[in-house]
């Protein structure tokens, strides 16, 4: 697999959790308003976005000549009580998704991993591009998580 780095999408599980690491319940569910997501939150929708990248690359491989789906993720993320879990199951489930996703993804060609769909935009997107537009969606979503960290230290400090 020349230009896709399986272990960078595998290291997004160690790198979320390495992120979340330390946080206690309050923290984790601790919001800085009601429309910003909580860090249990990020991850809840991290966990989202693997389902929709695990449909996206079984469609392609598929021949589907349908657009690969958008989805709503404040809508998908409030929908399903995201807070209102556990961060660890949270954790689980995004680990899980990504083997199972490994494991596809390393029986595949590269003639496959060439193979396109059509997103939501009209454009036309690669199985490579999917995993590597993953990897880039969890980095900034990391970043997302420190931000937050660092404001519900400050808040919950001054509680």
């Amino acid at each position: 697999m020349s230009e896709v780095d399986l272990d960078a999408f595998l290291d997004t599980h160690g790198q979320l959790a390495e992120a979340v690491a330390g946080l206690n319940e309050e923290q984790a569910k601790w919001k800085p308003a009601p429309q910003i997501w909580s860090v249990q939150e990020v991850a809840s929708h991290l966990v989202d976005h693997s389902f929709v990248i695990s449909f996206r690359i079984r469609d392609i491989l598929a021949g589907t000549a349908a657009r690969l789906p958008a989805f709503d993720q404040d809508a998908w993320v409030s929908g399903q009580h995201s807070n209102e879990g556990r961060l660890s199951d949270i954790l689980d489930a995004f680990h899980a998704i990504l083997e199972y996703n490994a494991l596809l993804i390393g029986r595949l060609s590269e003639e496959e991993l060439e193979k396109t769909g059509v997103n939501f935009k009209g454009e036309s997107v690669s199985i490579k591009a999917i995993i590597r537009g993953f990897v880039r969606h969890v980095q900034g979503h990391l970043g997302q998580i420190e931000r937050i960290r660092q404001a519900a230290a400050l808040a919950l400090e001054k509680a």
